[in-house]
């Protein structure tokens, strides 16, 4: 057993690039694992600043300065944040505190319906099974609509980390997008001198991260306005804080459609029952969902479609579980490293020809 792990170990590591390479993704995973809830903030200054990139590198070609192109790109996505957020926080609070005061409204006809079950099929439903089913049910969702109606002194102290968070990460974007060739410059002076395969896989993963940043919140803003016009025009309740649900919903590819799927149908249903309302819905909810799934990600993620879907859900399991939320926004770009790493890792031919050379 020893022989056959050295035999391994000489084949995929005698590449010194290899070893850097092992080292590199190492080290990033364990600064990751254990400090990530610190650098939460720096995390999503890379995002922000992934995100702005495309528009000041077009400003620095028409002339304007790396500074100055970057102050205005941030200032005018500063702007248009604010904006979007005094528009539609109010709304969505609104419609999410009414939505918790008619939990339990919903879970009273849910019961009434549900009871019905085992008087028209008793050989099929035990009453003493869905009188359980509904108390769990009940007690978590009444467990909910408290947590949202309950106003405390954390959510105040909450509300001011969050500014001093905002600010923090406005400067973190500013100076990432304004020195990123320095910055870029001084990484790349604490890597090893044998760094061909580290250099391949980053550009490579470079532009690939760019794009799926780009594409993810372009993703998110489609789904979310034409799910809020669809859910509108058919006078839907809550349409607004349904539309946010879907539209953050695609950040889970897969598993976040269906999971988006049960809180339209129960509003529908409970707005309207089993009538063509409801179904009016339900069919243009799965157009949405079928239009993001087989037109907009592919136009936007190419280099995504090539995973398999097995390879994506894998890896929103273990990336989320590791990382939590950042791990299920990067789970496809964690995904598409992983094969970037294997694809350009030495296998034992190139090994052996390099020997003999």
């Amino acid at each position: 057993m020893l022989d056959v792990i050295k035999h391994w170990y000489r084949q995929r590591f005698s590449d010194p690039g290899a070893v850097a390479l092992f080292l590199l993704l190492l080290f990033g995973f364990v600064v990751v694992y254990f400090l990530g809830h610190i650098l939460a903030p720096f995390f999503a200054a890379i995002v922000i600043a992934y995100l702005l990139e495309w528009p000041v590198s077009r400003l620095e070609r028409l002339g304007l300065g790396r500074g100055l192109a970057a102050g205005l790109v941030l200032l005018l996505f500063a702007v248009v944040m604010v904006l979007s957020l005094v528009s539609i926080v109010p709304s969505f609070l609104l419609q999410t505190a009414n939505l918790a005061r008619e939990i339990p409204a919903m879970i009273n006809r849910t019961q009434e319906a549900l009871l019905t079950l085992p008087e028209q099929y008793p050989e099929l439903v035990d009453v003493t099974l869905v009188q359980s089913v509904l108390d769990d049910f009940r007690g978590r969702l009444l467990g909910s609509a408290d947590a949202i109606l309950s106003v405390s002194i954390s959510s105040l102290t909450n509300a001011a980390v969050l500014l001093v968070y905002l600010i923090l990460v406005s400067v973190l974007v500013f100076f990432m997008l304004k020195d990123k060739r320095q910055l870029m410059d001084g990484m790349s002076r604490f890597l090893p001198r044998n760094r061909e395969l580290v250099s391949r896989v980053w550009q490579e993963m470079n532009g690939q991260i760019a794009n799926y940043v780009r594409g993810k919140v372009i993703e998110i803003l489609i789904v979310g306005v034409v799910s809020y016009v669809t859910f509108a025009l058919l006078d839907l309740r809550y349409a607004l804080l349904l539309a946010v649900l879907v539209g953050f919903s695609v950040l889970i590819p897969y598993i976040g459609a269906a999971a988006a799927t049960v809180p339209v149908a129960m509003v529908g249903l409970f707005q309207w029952g089993f009538t063509p309302p409801f179904f009016y819905l339900m069919v243009a909810y799965g157009i949405i969902q079928a239009l993001d799934g087989n037109v907009l990600v592919p136009i936007l993620f190419s280099e995504a479609v090539n995973l398999h879907p097995i390879a994506i859900i894998v890896a929103v399991l273990v990336f989320g579980g590791l990382w939590g939320f950042w791990g299920v926004f990067f789970a496809i770009p964690l995904a598409t490293l992983v094969k970037a790493v294997l694809n350009a890792w030495p296998g034992h031919d190139e090994l052996s020809s390099d020997t003999n050379n």
